[in-house]
């Protein structure tokens, strides 16, 4: 941890989560499409995580290799969900009427 630095305004930083939080419920609501609400919900949910690690968690105040290292997993998180849409895309999630396979003889 670098020595030195001033202390952050916490409060100042509650407040904002605070209404990044209340956005985050008037965006739930919003009559708008559900495909934009899950990216502003997404979004939003990044800016508060960088919110908390960069001041809650002093990285911040860190050297920079130490962020990047906090990074990674994000990288890899999202590496890992574009790596799997194929697969969910691929994988049909329902059965049609037609296709459903009758109960054997003497169970309901």
């Amino acid at each position: 941890m670098a020595d030195g630095h001033a202390s952050p305004n916490y409060w100042l930083i509650w407040l904002y989560l605070f209404i990044l939080t209340v956005t985050e419920i008037a965006v739930i609501f919003a009559p708008i499409a559900k495909v934009l609400i899950v990216i502003a919900l997404v979004s939003l949910a990044l800016v508060k995580a960088t919110l908390v690690a960069a001041y809650f968690m002093h990285l911040r105040f860190e050297v920079r290799t130490l962020a990047l290292i906090a990074l990674t997993p994000l990288f890899l998180g999202a590496l890992l969900i574009f790596i799997l849409i194929p697969d969910h895309s691929a994988v049909p999630h329902k059965t049609a009427d037609s296709v459903k396979v009758a109960p054997a003889p003497g169970h309901r």
